[in-house]
């Protein structure tokens, strides 16, 4: 089902993609075995913002991050990065995938994860030297694991793994961020860590995408959201854009979550 006009109209499509935007979307559509899981996705996200991405379970978010790194095939569709394709800046860019996803028993220090961002950079035949490795250290330092970076990363807890993760795209001195639900099971304080690492590495210039899953802070830790369930239903400003016919129109009936997001929205208004 297509969606509402009003809604519709506000998606960018063919000529009127911005040629100066960090991520560019067109047309894009993804399936698993035959069976679409994002269909026709046209969005574009302004530099030097800090977006979210939201919506139900199954909506495609994880899938939309990893199709615009090629880490999945598309079956159509056009994504640019700075105007080009992502292999041609990938310098630039810097992708935290989902915890669950990494195999943590891995032989390798907190360390030495982190130092694996300055490859990009340095080159994959040339050793890490010392710029990299105290390039590594900051980084740690900025998440607060620079006293745990010879340990072991099996041996961390789970929200010390997912600062591991955060410090290495840190390294990476990257342009653009792809991040597939950073906040997910990690304690308070470390979410807070997130958020503060997220708000410094926009306000030096950098344009930040990331998956979120929760109604009731997106509203705070974010200024751009895209809205999405298998098909872009909003996309902008949250301010204009996470509205209740937005959120609707996304959640359809589940009203435990619209609940949650009104919540949100009236927190945002009293602001």
């Amino acid at each position: 089902m297509d969606a509402p006009r009003s809604i519709r109209s506000r998606i960018p499509r063919g000529d009127e993609h911005d040629p100066n935007a960090a991520l560019s979307i067109h047309d894009l559509t993804v399936a698993y075995d035959r069976r679409p899981v994002l269909w026709d996705v046209d969005l574009d996200v302004p530099p030097g913002c800090l977006a979210a991405i939201v919506g139900p379970n199954g909506a495609g978010k994880s899938t939309l991050i990893k199709a615009c790194l090629d880490l999945l095939p598309r079956v159509s569709g056009d994504v640019r990065m700075f105007g080009s394709p992502w292999r041609s800046v990938r310098h630039r860019v810097a992708y935290v995938p989902q915890r669950e996803t990494v195999d943590w028993d891995f032989p390798v220090s907190a360390l030495d994860v982190v130092a694996m961002g300055t490859y990009g950079r340095l080159g994959w035949l040339r050793p890490v030297g010392r710029a990299q490795k105290r390039a590594a250290m900051e980084a740690l330092d900025r998440v607060g694991l620079a006293d745990l970076s010879s340990r072991q990363i099996s041996q961390l807890s789970g929200g010390q793994q997912q600062r591991v993760f955060l410090a290495r795209a840190l390294a990476q001195q990257a342009d653009l961020y792809l991040m597939d639900e950073p906040f997910a099971s990690v304690d308070a304080a470390t979410e807070q860590a997130i958020v503060e690492v997220l708000r410094s590495l926009r306000e030096g210039g950098g344009t930040l995408v990331v998956v979120h899953h929760d109604l009731q802070t997106v509203a705070e830790y974010f200024e751009h959201v895209i809205l999405l369930n298998m098909r872009v239903v909003a996309n902008g400003p949250m301010t204009q854009t996470l509205t209740a016919e937005n959120l609707r129109a996304t959640y359809g009936g589940r009203l435990t979550l619209l609940e949650q997001a009104a919540t949100a929205i009236a927190a945002s208004e009293g602001r």
